[in-house]
């Protein structure tokens, strides 16, 4: 094992290179790096009293009442917690549409996140994979159907908002309406915001994905567009969908609606300090900053005749598949023919004209051996 000193210098050194992956780096918790020297633990549900004392609960419900706002949320009717992370706030969304609907089918696209075909065999839930569109959303012709073949079944449909690859975004209002022509009245959708749900509701104009656009649960990342040196996120859910599967636990005195029993209580702290420092007006200077940046990284690469291109308002530039030099150094996550960059608001224009010059010079090195 290498010292702390070499490791704390190899991820320093990985950290400023990397593009490819949503885990946005300009934060500070400096000041609350106090509350490491405590075992916090916010154990069972975040709106209920509980024995151990030693907890962020408190935090937890004002991070939750931020997001609820911002997702357009039912008014008394919402309730939620802190995650791990994205692949958890699906996996709580597809076990409430399983308790609800125990005979429905999932819906998902192709270009659906790969954890989500995890947490169905988890669940043990049928589902049909549908076709996506050439930008990654959801192919609705397809999707329609196989709606109408199915239409016993109660649908649940699992939708992207901002597709791992190219942040294409499934219309959830579109998909409803759908539904409702079809008559098809049992349903349930769930929002996978991962990314996007950090700026979503600042976007103009706003896609459709929230509660009121017709979702019944919403997961957001916390670490990737707020910024966090741990992995962590947010659930969203309907409050009386939630009740259905909620009981009581004598021994911690508060009440089992999580997926997990012991629950970071860090986390917690980490996304509410985080939400102080920035609140509203900082988070949309920050979209501001990343969609303005995205733009420029499409006109520098188009410039030197990559084909770049983004996603209307996506902060994720899709590029042909980088070389392998490219892709180890830049970190670049890369499926079939395609790359991608985060333009997170960590990243500067200095950055990018960098990235662009390496990819320059790369391609000039190509030709050359050719």
């Amino acid at each position: 094992m290498k010292s702390l000193d070499q490791l704390y210098d190899e991820l320093q050194s990985a950290n400023a290179d990397s593009l490819g992956y949503p885990a946005a780096k300009d934060f500070d918790y400096a000041e609350i790096e106090r509350f490491l020297n405590f075992p916090i633990n916010n154990i069972g549900d975040p709106f209920a009293q509980g024995t151990y004392r030693v907890h962020t609960r408190e935090c937890e419900r004002e991070v939750v009442a931020f997001f609820a706002e911002a997702t357009r949320a039912p008014q008394d009717d919402w309730w939620g917690y802190v995650t791990n992370g994205g692949t958890e706030g699906n996996l709580y969304g597809l076990y409430l549409a399983r308790e609800l609907h125990p005979d429905g089918i999932v819906y998902y696209s192709e270009a659906t996140h790969y954890s989500v075909s995890k947490n169905l065999h988890f669940l043990g839930m049928r589902h049909i994979m549908i076709r996506a569109q050439e930008n990654g959303e959801i192919d609705y012709d397809d999707l329609l159907e196989t709606l109408k073949i199915h239409r016993d079944r109660p649908p649940i449909i699992f939708a992207n908002i901002g597709t791992t690859m190219t942040e294409a975004r499934d219309d959830i209002g579109r998909i409803v309406e759908m539904m409702d022509r079809l008559a098809i009245r049992e349903r349930y959708i769930h929002s996978d915001a991962a990314l996007v749900g950090g700026y979503a509701a600042y976007l103009d104009p706003r896609p459709a994905w929230d509660f009121a656009d017709g979702a019944d649960s919403v997961a957001i990342s916390g670490h990737k567009f707020l910024g966090a040196p741990i992995p962590c996120g947010i659930v969203i859910a309907r409050k009386h969908n939630v009740q259905r599967i909620a009981r009581s636990i004598d021994y911690i005195g508060s009440l089992d609606t999580t997926i997990t029993g012991s629950r970071s209580g860090f986390s917690p702290l980490m996304l509410w300090y985080r939400l102080q420092q920035l609140g509203e007006a900082g988070l949309r200077e920050r979209l501001g900053r990343s969609l303005a940046n995205a733009g420029y990284l499409v006109e520098r690469l188009t410039a030197i005749g990559i084909p770049a291109w983004r996603n209307p308002n996506a902060i994720t530039v899709v590029i042909p598949r980088a070389d392998a030099a490219i892709q180890q150094r830049w970190q670049l996550a890369t499926a079939g023919d395609i790359s991608h960059v985060l333009v997170l608001p960590n990243v500067s224009r200095e950055q990018i004209d960098t990235f662009v010059a390496d990819v320059a010079k790369s391609r000039t090195e190509d030709a050359c051996k050719a």
